[in-house]
């Protein structure tokens, strides 16, 4: 059977610009790549105590049978929900499947038509997927510029019959940075049509439970957007928010109805790995290994996007460059990443190093000294 022309013709690009994806392979180098910032993805610990959980009350099934309002809606849902909502101090929250399914499900459904979105300009293609699935009206504000975003929520905002919403992330993928969340609901509060979106993927476990429990923002935001493949090391998601808006959720969130749900073992690894994440010391050693990133960074001049999370990026111009640059990291046994356009805009490639708990100083500052004399 013949492959159609016209997608030949994007791969053959993608090849032509140097910039065709592959899956990655398994390695033995230092990891300054994966999202496992804690640890608990390879933990020895939470794998041993979710296997007892799952003995200990009987679970003894593999997969959930079906969707959540059919049959797979088994109890460890209810347990698991009532912790988040009580750890993550709100009143409801819902899980998902995984993060993209809950950016999709809560953009495509909840708006109306009629509604105005405000999204930072380098906000998640989840996010921005989402977007396209709603029938609202949507435009976008500069990266983390509280007062562009302000003019266009004055702008938006005079309309009474309209809902705005305001969508962020409290910590970017592909920066590190973080918006003045603090700023921003100031701004929001003023208006009682306005409503503050904040997808937390890459703050949850670097910032213990998040920035917005962090700077006491969860009475002012109307969703949270959490994910456990990051931080948690695990896999799914969960939205939080109030009781009606998890009402809601259930019936009108198409990845929500429509999906098999998650099985015993991804939920009782959900749970555990939140009951880890209360006593765990790997977020004081994840801030110490961070802090010492910054003053290495910093002492050998390098040009990175200033951030305080779990995630930096240098700014190395062109494809190729970036990704001579990266192999030659990996040959010195570093796993660092190179991120390349269009996954980032032309002349903003990078490469982003990722910190863990379980990184050493003397690897952190090998791999900086290294990456110093490449650039």
């Amino acid at each position: 059977m013949q492959f159609p022309k016209k997608l030949q013709q994007k791969i053959t690009q993608r090849v032509t610009q140097n910039s065709l994806r592959r899956l990655g392979k398994e390695n033995l180098l230092i990891d300054f790549s994966s999202n496992d910032y804690l640890g608990f993805a390879k933990s020895e610990i939470i794998f041993n105590k979710t296997h007892q959980y799952l003995i200990n009350n009987n679970f003894k099934i593999n997969g959930a049978t079906g969707s959540r309002l059919l049959s797979g809606n088994h109890k460890l849902y209810t347990t698991a929900e009532k912790q988040l909502a009580k750890l993550h101090n709100t009143e409801a929250a819902l899980i998902f499947n995984s993060g993209y399914d809950a950016n999709v499900g809560f953009f495509s459904s909840v708006p109306q038509r009629g509604d105005i979105i405000l999204y930072d300009e380098l906000i998640h293609a989840s996010i921005r997927d989402g977007i396209q699935l709603s029938n609202t009206k949507s435009f976008k504000f500069k990266h983390n510029d509280i007062k562009d975003l302000e003019e266009k929520i004055i702008r938006f905002a005079q309309d009474n019959n309209s809902e705005v919403y305001i969508v962020t992330e409290s910590v970017f993928s592909m920066d590190g940075d973080s918006p003045d969340l603090t700023a921003m609901s100031q701004i929001i509060q003023k208006h009682t049509n306005v409503h503050f979106v904040i997808d937390e993927a890459h703050a949850l476990g670097v910032f213990d439970f998040g920035l917005v429990q962090k700077l006491h923002l969860e009475d002012v935001v109307f969703a949270r957007i959490i994910t456990f493949g990051k931080g948690l090391g695990c896999h799914g998601a969960a939205i939080l928010g109030s009781k009606q808006l998890q009402q809601y959720l259930i019936n009108f969130s198409r990845s929500f109805i429509y999906t098999t749900g998650l099985s015993p073992h991804a939920l009782a690894t959900i749970k555990i790995a939140h009951d880890e994440l209360v006593i765990s010391n790997s977020k004081e050693q994840l801030q110490h290994n961070i802090q010492h990133f910054i003053s290495e960074s910093n002492r050998l001049r390098l040009n990175f996007i200033k951030s305080n999370s779990a995630i930096h990026c240098c700014i190395i111009s062109g494809n190729e460059h970036v990704k001579s640059i990266a192999l030659q990291l990996q040959q010195h046994g570093f796993e660092v990443k190179p991120i390349l356009s269009p996954t980032v805009p032309t002349n903003q490639e990078r490469l982003r190093f990722c910190l863990h708990a379980y990184n050493s100083k003397e690897e952190i500052t090998n791999v900086l000294e290294n990456l110093a004399t490449f650039v």
